[in-house]
């Protein structure tokens, strides 16, 4: 059972029309949720509040509750077996029960319109303050290094606005990063949230393949037969890679903790060799390749 409205509203049960009104004005200003945001017990009040005003502030539903035939939740008392009916399950606190009642009389925006910036959104009614803003949706494209090492990317949304992104290290194809309040506006309550679904973008160089990458690396021919040291890209940048005397095209060498995250576990860099001859023609390769050829060992 709903507590007593003339107690909610703080008004005697001899008070007037005009009395009942200025208290709910009193008391609405104090308890909007604009004015206590994150105050779930202001919330709570000002919800009981509206509906005691929603009650009391309708003369004709006041004389019912005063007269003992309908109850603080607005329901019908039951009179008897010949009577009406009872209760009306589901029923709102003091009698809210979707119509305006008491408050055609009310001028809603001359109450909250100075205090929370230009008066209440249009079709919005009374208890509704709270409502929240819708969630938002997009996607933002992310390169390979992006998703290993963080970064801090901007994304625009249809209408207009933008907002700076933090792509976390170790970022995974498909996650989706929430920006508390950066949705769409509420009426009255907190904004929605901007969900960012991140895509990883194909990478010209490297593959993944689970949380390892592999890549093409182009060796010079007198390195896979001498041996050296060759650069090679990684996702941070370029690193020193030692090619191993005798390298054939195919072999392939492991940089560890090289690669991309799966788990939060990170993987490894596998470059394959790919011996390359010299752009110009060389006589003493030539020379050297034709000996190799005509002693069988080509």
């Amino acid at each position: 059972m709903a507590g007593d409205p003339y107690k909610e509203l703080g008004v005697a049960r001899g008070a007037s029309q005009d009395e009942i009104k200025k208290a709910f004005r009193k008391l609405a200003k104090e308890l909007h949720p604009d004015k206590n945001p994150g105050n779930r017990e202001a919330d709570e009040r000002f919800k009981r509040v509206t509906a005691a005003f929603d009650l009391l502030g309708d003369a004709e539903k006041r004389k019912k509750f005063d007269r003992g035939e309908i109850d603080a939740d607005g329901r019908e008392q039951f009179r008897g077996f010949g009577g009406g009916g009872g209760g009306r399950p589901g029923g709102s606190p003091f009698g809210q029960t979707g119509q305006r009642g008491g408050f055609e009389d009310v001028d809603l925006d001359e109450i909250f319109g100075g205090m929370f910036g230009g008066g209440r959104a249009s079709g919005t009614r009374a208890g509704g303050f709270s409502s929240r803003g819708q969630d938002v949706r997009a996607t933002l494209e992310i390169s390979l290094e992006d998703a290993i090492t963080g970064a801090m990317r901007r994304i625009q949304f249809s209408d207009g606005r933008t907002l700076d992104v933090t792509i976390p290290k170790g970022a995974a194809d498909g996650q989706t990063i929430r920006l508390r309040g950066q949705g769409a506006p509420g009426r009255g309550g907190e904004a929605g949230d901007a969900l960012i679904e991140m895509k990883i973008a194909p990478h010209p160089v490297f593959t993944r393949d689970g949380a390892d990458l592999t890549m093409d690396l182009p060796v010079p021919l007198t390195d896979a037969v001498l041996g050296g040291k060759v650069p090679v890209r990684t996702p941070e940048g370029t690193v020193s890679m030692t090619i191993p005397k005798g390298s054939n095209s195919g072999k392939v060498l492991r940089l560890k903790g090289r690669g991309a995250f799966v788990g939060g576990k990170r993987g490894d860099l596998l470059a394959k060799l790919m011996v390359m001859l010299p752009e110009q023609e060389d006589d003493a390769l030539t020379k050297l390749a034709e000996d190799m050829r005509a002693k069988g060992r080509a």
